[in-house]
């Protein structure tokens, strides 16, 4: 769970022999959320109570739980017999400034899981030390839809070869992300780029005037770049899939501006459609697939790291999405290791 998540529907092949559950409707557990899947409602005591499942898998959500509601979970769980398989995403929530909630959920999940899985090594060398316990690595599926990753590799191919766009996106700045430390020396290395341009964009809640959660300092830097000519600057309301996945493919490079978090997705669709990524040092990104890694962990960040990386990004040329074939072979590895953890707990 969540079933509707495009992580959970991507680790699926038919005849895989796995049935997943559809995500409960939040008040009448007996319905389909049809997408409206928050807050989790197999999360719930009182639904791993009373439903007829064979595991109970966790991925995401449980950020909305308390400590001492997991603990009643999975004390349900060991009443019922019925095993608990939970993907380590997140070894450091990027939507929480404090870490503490975060890690007092994982110290109740991790040691009480039958099973773990993570998507990288390092991940699981940081779970082995952290808690003891051996994490099955499996690796994250592809995010777009085949139909989508060719249409979107298409677009990638028709940039201009006269320029180098690099892209940083600073959403509706979740806790994560520190944008303003980047900025400048991002500009400074995509100025010393021929043919460099930076492209900033980001939500209407933190970039317009009367933005809910206007971000000051923020706006009015991105402001001034991009009346001096500087930023081609893009404030929108969220994308849509469609949109986003050409938002990607219009980009040589994308910089993920994160100083915590663990995995990411929005690298993943990097990878699907066929841009490079600039990550920076924390979490386990670099084992994700190839990236150009920059210092930025926390409180510590090495501006010059980031315009090396810049610059290594722009001399190894464009980077091609990963093939439909491929991604799809990966699929059926990712099904299969899923099912085979699953089999061997029932």
């Amino acid at each position: 769970m969540p079933s509707s998540h495009v992580y959970v529907r991507h680790l699926s092949t038919s005849g895989d022999g796995v049935r997943r559950l559809p995500d409960p409707h939040p008040d009448d557990h007996r319905r389909s959320a049809e997408q409206q899947w928050w807050p989790p409602v197999m999360l719930r005591p009182e639904w791993a109570r009373e439903a007829d499942f064979d595991v109970l898998h966790v991925q995401f959500g449980f950020d909305a739980c308390t400590p001492e509601e997991l603990h009643e979970l999975v004390e349900v769980l060991r009443g019922r017999g019925k095993p608990l398989v939970l993907t380590v995403h997140d070894l450091r929530n990027p939507h929480h400034l404090d870490r503490t909630l975060h890690d007092a959920q994982l110290d109740v999940l991790v040691p009480a899981a039958d099973a773990l899985i993570t998507l990288t090594p390092g991940a699981a060398a940081e779970i082995r030390r952290r808690w003891g316990r051996e994490a099955h690595v499996v690796p994250h599926p592809h995010v777009l839809e085949f139909d989508e990753m060719v249409r979107s590799q298409a677009r990638a191919r028709q940039r201009d070869p006269e320029e180098f766009r690099v892209g940083l996106h600073v959403k509706s700045l979740r806790a994560s992300m520190a944008p303003m430390r980047l900025l400048p020396p991002l500009l400074e290395a995509v100025r010393a780029i021929p043919g460099g341009v930076l492209q900033v964009n980001g939500h209407r809640d933190v970039l317009d005037p009367d933005g809910a959660r206007r971000d000051d300092e923020l706006a009015g830097w991105l402001d001034d770049a991009a009346a001096a000519g500087q930023v081609d600057l893009r404030v929108h309301d969220y994308f849509s899939d469609a949109e986003l996945w050409d938002y990607l493919a219009s980009l040589d490079v994308c910089v993920l501006p994160y100083r915590f978090g663990t995995h990411s997705g929005w690298l993943e669709a990097c990878r699907d459609v066929g841009t490079a990524v600039v990550a920076p040092s924390c979490g386990h990104y670099a084992d994700q697939g190839p990236v150009h890694s920059y210092v930025h962990a926390e409180e510590l960040f090495d501006p010059d790291s980031l315009v090396e990386a810049v610059t290594r990004a722009h001399r190894a040329g464009p980077v091609r999405g990963l093939g439909v074939g491929l991604r799809r072979a990966e699929r059926v590895q990712v099904a299969r290791a899923h099912a085979r953890i699953y089999r061997s707990l029932v």
